[in-house]
């Protein structure tokens, strides 16, 4: 097996259709092994040198490193914010199997 460079990824949506909408497109296109839709929290950030709270959804983004640059442009490219949070964490370690499937769930078919 080779090694995989897992990454979990964050951003947050306005609503819940949005994050479904995400999710299911990165799923599809095989950017994201798997995506975790939380429930809604309230964010309080400054915007634009004023404090602003809203109600968002997010995601929990399952990627391998080698999808990162694509999975970036499409969650931006579906994103409804001017500047979406897109953060990713490496996995440091993890279940073996399930980083094996989070590689193979996200390159193309063989």
């Amino acid at each position: 097996m080779r090694s995989v460079n897992a990454l979990l990824v964050l951003t947050n949506l306005p609503d819940r259709p949005a994050a479904e909408a995400l999710a299911n497109a990165l799923v599809e296109a095989r950017l994201a092994a798997c995506v975790n839709i939380l429930a809604p929290c309230r964010s309080v950030y400054r915007w634009q040198g004023a404090i602003e709270a809203a109600e968002e959804v997010p995601l929990l983004i399952k990627t391998s490193s080698e999808r990162y640059a694509a999975l970036e442009t499409a969650i931006r490219s579906h994103h409804p914010y001017t500047l979406p949070e897109v953060i990713a964490l490496p996995v440091v370690q993890g279940l073996p199997a399930y980083l094996a499937w989070v590689d193979s769930e996200t390159r193309g078919p063989d």
